[in-house]
């Protein structure tokens, strides 16, 4: 079976380009965005739903368990990257790029802490995975995902991770070590609802 990695929905601080506050919700048309997810994911067999706590993924993984009847286990080592004093402020406008940065913003989490919590979190998204019997989806952030893909998944030739992971995107891969991909960064249900397709100018982060 397979682990499904999943960006939350579209919130506010995305389009308007600034670092989260940790509480930041999905907007409205995030909320759509994720239930056009839900609807993609009704028929892919997921069986448990491991989400970061932060409201824009619990809300994102919310709806996924109503389309899918899974049960939601919730985990802080799902957040996004801390960016300490910076949450709140406008990403354009920063001194230097935290999304790219390896030292920590102030009172944040450097890029070495942030990798570290990634691998404590990818080991309890295995184990959780071997746990269920089917699917199990993982509800979190973009720039985690993208850590877990590069560090701790095998992606082919034929894929190569993107530098913008767009809100509800679908990523699959393999429960078994190398946990093989064998879809990247998916948003072929927004096609399905007009205005949900994703903003490549949003931040992919924070």
């Amino acid at each position: 079976m397979t682990l499904l990695l999943i960006r939350h929905g579209e919130t506010p601080l995305n389009v308007a380009r600034v670092l989260q506050p940790m509480d930041t919700p999905l907007s409205a048309r995030g909320v759509e965005q994720a239930h056009a997810l839900a609807r993609r994911l009704a028929g892919m067999g997921i069986t448990a739903i491991l989400s970061s706590d932060l409201p824009r993924a619990h809300q994102t993984a919310t709806l996924i368990a109503a389309a899918t009847g899974a049960p939601i286990e919730s985990s802080a080592l799902l957040h996004e990257r801390n960016f300490g004093a910076w949450r709140g402020l406008p990403y354009d406008q920063l001194p230097r790029d935290p999304l790219t940065m390896v030292e920590a913003a102030p009172a944040g989490e450097s890029a070495a802490a942030f990798e570290a919590r990634a691998a404590q979190a990818f080991a309890l998204i295995v184990q959780r995975g071997a746990e269920t019997g089917g699917a199990l989806a993982v509800v979190t952030h973009g720039l985690l995902i993208g850590v877990l893909l590069a560090r701790h998944a095998h992606i082919p030739p034929d894929l190569a991770l993107p530098a913008h992971l767009g809100n509800t995107s679908l990523s699959v891969l393999a429960k078994a070590p190398p946990h093989t991909v064998t879809l990247l960064n998916s948003t072929t249900h927004l096609d399905a609802g007009p205005g949900l397709a994703d903003d490549q100018r949003a931040l992919s982060g924070g």
